[in-house]
């Protein structure tokens, strides 16, 4: 077993569940991530003392625009001021977790969230996506009832503060201008009603925003970071999603009879049909409809074209996983640069399915790793790997002449420092977050298709029957309240 510094731990607390699991064989045991484990023992140790102070909401005529007082109008002063906060005196420094695709950051933060003491009484973990959709939901509504001068942020910062004396954000990134221009004000007045914030990323936070519009106005939202929070290189030369698991079966091509069979096969299982016969079904998101062709209990199937051809986007995705439990999409094609776009919501539903813990079942028309690249760019791709004498290059090969699907995957995942690079220079994907987000997706379907995700969840003896589908429908239950 690896060693940690000698120090009493909550028998409640990280290093205590991380231990539980070990000897459970549900987690390997490792010393990077004992180190890592240390960091989130030491602020679990810190909460357990901390005595949030009560929000205190700003009151609207505080947010208005100033009028310019009689010297202040002959000096030149500004009309519209901004309510200034600073981090609340008392506040402890926070965690910020960053490492690539398969370093352990949800694992941690799970382990992190489900150990806080008891005295942290609101709480919230988060995607940082669904985050700042809901900040941007709260913001034009202060707009629209106080008009546009109006200084929105603290007052939505404190809504919530109120419900989260500790606030966890999975992913946090920065690709948009517009969340660029709120986030230091934002996270500056969460800090200051005595927020905790707690977030994993791929990055670290001097490489966020990185090549975005007018980036020198994000620059103090990054300094404020990286002096409120602690931060972590979770990288290892261990990927956690590459240590083999049971085949599952969850995938299947190419698009036949055999794939429609085992499409109607899952649905059944992971639906209801003695007390919920298929039917159609419609759910609703900011005053549209959302139509769903097959659902029976907490199940739904949509063919690709139906999902992902039609204009949907992440809030249709969040409001779907929010009511359905599992997902079975057939006809999945493979995609190339005139369907570009078609990958990137394909992603997106994704990662709404992956962080809300649902199930996930397709039928695909091509192997995995040809979904977002077609064979001819994969093919260069190992050509490129040959070439440089990668240590993969061998099992690319042997992909190449024909491999099954899961080796094609476990190939590409293997590979995955060699693609990141390689990526970024396809013509398919341009830049860096698309070359991630492409990495993530293939990592993200290969964890969901383990037999590990399927049964989770599910009572099986194996998997601690009743008390571990409760716990299951807790982390369900508590993501769905988190996330409206």
């Amino acid at each position: 077993m690896a060693t940690v510094r000698s120090q009493p731990h909550h028998e409640k607390g990280p290093i205590a569940e991380y231990d539980r699991r070990v000897a459970s064989g549900r987690l390997r045991d490792d010393e990077h991530q004992r180190t890592l484990i240390q960091a989130l023992e030491d602020l679990h140790e810190t909460l357990s003392k901390y005595r949030p102070p009560k929000v205190v909401r700003p009151t609207i005529e505080s947010l208005q625009p100033k009028k310019p007082s009689f010297f202040g109008s002959i000096l030149g002063s500004g009309t519209v001021g901004q309510l200034q906060m600073r981090p609340h005196a008392d506040l402890p420094k926070g965690l910020y977790m960053y490492g690539d695709v398969g370093s352990g950051k949800t694992m941690l933060m799970d382990l992190f969230y489900e150990t806080l003491p008891d005295n942290i009484t609101h709480k919230m973990r988060i995607h940082f996506h669904n985050f700042m959709q809901d900040v941007h939901k709260e913001l034009h509504k202060m707009k629209m009832q106080y008009g546009n001068d109006i200084d929105c942020i603290p007052f939505v910062a404190a809504t919530f503060a109120e419900k989260a004396s500790v606030l966890c954000f999975d992913e946090f990134q920065c690709t948009d201008v517009a969340d660029a221009m709120i986030l230091r004000r934002l996270i500056e007045s969460l800090m200051a009603h005595g927020t905790v914030i707690v977030t994993t990323s791929n990055r670290h936070p001097t490489e966020l925003y990185k090549n975005g519009i007018q980036r020198e106005s994000f620059v103090p939202c990054i300094n404020l970071l990286l002096d409120q929070l602690r931060v972590l290189n979770l990288d290892s030369t261990t990927d956690y999603r590459k240590i083999p698991r049971p085949p599952s079966g969850v995938y299947h091509h190419p698009l036949d009879a055999a794939a429609k069979r085992h499409a109607e096969h899952w649905f059944k299982f992971l639906g209801d049909f003695e007390h919920d016969p298929p039917h159609k079904a419609v759910q609703h998101v900011w005053g549209r409809d959302i139509e769903v062709p097959r659902a029976s209990g907490k199940a739904c199937w949509f063919t690709f074209n139906e999902l992902i051809g039609s204009a949907t986007g992440a809030a249709d995705y969040l409001e779907l996983v929010r009511h359905y439990d599992a997902f079975i999409v057939t006809d999945v094609p493979g995609m190339n640069l005139r369907s570009r776009d078609l990958a990137r919501r394909f992603i997106t539903f994704l990662d709404a399915v992956y962080e809300s813990r649902a199930k996930l079942v397709l039928t695909t028309a091509v192997p995995l790793t040809q979904i977002f690249m077609s064979r001819s760019e994969v093919d260069d791709l190992i050509d490129q790997a040959a070439a440089t004498g990668n240590s993969a290059s061998k099992h690319a090969q042997q992909i190449k002449q024909g491999g099954d699907v899961d080796d094609a995957m476990r190939m590409m995942m293997d590979d995955l420092g060699m693609n990141m690079e390689n990526m970024k220079k396809s013509s398919f994907f341009t830049g860096d977050e698309e070359a991630f987000a492409f990495a993530r997706a293939l990592s993200r379907l290969t964890e969901m298709g383990s037999q590990e995700w399927v049964e989770r969840g599910l009572g099986m003896e194996a998997r601690g029957g009743e008390q571990e589908m409760e716990d299951w429908k807790k982390v369900r239950g508590h993501w769905r309240q988190d996330s409206y």
